[in-house]
């Protein structure tokens, strides 16, 4: 009979390697149940271990693992680059997947990292951003985080895993102020699921900084909700502008979105800032491409990741380390919002130009 590896032993127990590897060193952080069946399948084939057996949970492989909702996005794409730039640093490799945002593959692809054996994860996007965290979500990565430190940059309640994140209070009183400041006040916010935490936080700030400066309401400025696209920005704008309300000021929830309400604000005759202020999120490459350039929330993508990546290393280390950090948040303000020239909803004619009119 062909001579059984710690792989066949993790197999045929229903566990991990790494989980066989900290059985076989003694390691305390094994479930007295799963312990008891791994030392089974070990004593049913009289398995003796071979020196990188044994160090498998000894020996550090300086690789960090990282499930990303979305690497196309490139407000994802800027945060890898710079957490790998700063892992490197710091003598780290990551391992990148990515989830799509979909919750199958997320545990999949936890698994994947468990037993690659990396020795940390960051969870960035998917199920970590959602407002009321997954049950068997959460169950899964307690699992995992037994085993792995967890680092997320959303919340998961339940799970004792160190968040980094971005402030969305913080970020929406940057962009509420300044279109205030700019006499706007017929802001309408466009985009976003009603699921995701932060899209959450950041209407219920927007709805209480209207009321602060007593400025009313308006649901249809309010709820026009969606996902993270041009899509989202172009039909919701388009819906807006078809039963004649027509804000002054736009807060569209990424620069794709913006991207979206500026082709239908220029389909219908109105021009950027002029007549509508732009303001978007994340200040990704799209700002300065887009015309005019986009006002962006910026969240310093290099110290966003510098967070990340040194907070991992801490609880490596068994370092004491906060268990929330907020990324604060600047808006760099470009050439899409201006003073408002008008109150609103009374002096400018709309119509969708026709092909024969561009």
């Amino acid at each position: 009979m062909p001579k059984k590896t710690i792989y066949d032993i993790a197999k045929e127990a229903g566990v991990s390697a790494a989980t066989v590897s900290r059985v076989l060193t003694n390691n305390a952080n094994v479930r007295p149940e799963k312990k008891k069946k791994i030392l089974e399948v070990i004593e049913k084939y009289n398995f003796r271990p071979n020196a990188l057996a044994r160090g498998l949970s000894e020996t550090k492989r300086k690789i960090i693992g990282v499930i990303m909702a979305d690497i196309r996005n490139p407000f994802y794409a800027n945060l890898f680059v710079a957490c790998e730039q700063t892992a490197l640093a710091h003598g780290y490799s990551l391992f990148l997947q990515n989830s799509l945002s979909r919750q199958e593959t997320e545990e999949t692809q936890l698994n994947v990292l468990e037993e690659q054996r990396v020795d940390a994860i960051i969870l960035v996007g998917g199920r970590v951003d959602d407002l009321n965290s997954n049950e068997r979500f959460v169950e899964k990565v307690n699992q995992v985080s037994n085993n792995i430190p967890i680092v997320i940059t959303g919340k998961l309640d339940g799970t004792s895993c160190r968040q980094v994140r971005i402030d969305a209070i913080k970020s929406m009183d940057l962009i509420m102020n300044h279109l205030i400041g700019l006499n706007h006040r017929d802001i309408a916010i466009i985009g976003g699921y009603k699921e995701v935490a932060s899209t959450f936080e950041k209407r219920q700030r927007y709805k209480q900084i209207l009321a602060k400066h007593q400025i009313p309401y308006r649901k249809e400025f309010g709820e026009n909700f969606g996902g993270y696209d041009y899509e989202t920005g172009y039909e919701h704008m388009n819906k807006l502008l078809e039963n004649g309300q027509i804000p002054t000021a736009v807060i569209a929830i990424n620069d794709f979105a913006a991207l979206g309400v500026m082709g239908s604000l220029a389909e219908h005759g109105l021009c950027v800032p002029k007549d509508v202020s732009i303001v978007s999120y994340d200040n990704t490459y799209i700002c300065n491409m887009a015309m005019p350039k986009l006002t962006s929330i910026d969240y310093n993508y290099d110290l966003f990741a510098k967070m990340l990546i040194t907070t991992v290393i801490a609880v490596l280390e068994k370092r004491e380390t906060p268990i929330v950090q907020l990324v604060e948040p600047s808006l760099m303000i470009r050439e899409s919002s201006q003073a408002a020239r008008r109150s609103g909803l009374e002096t400018v004619p709309v119509r969708r130009l026709l092909p024969g009119d561009m």
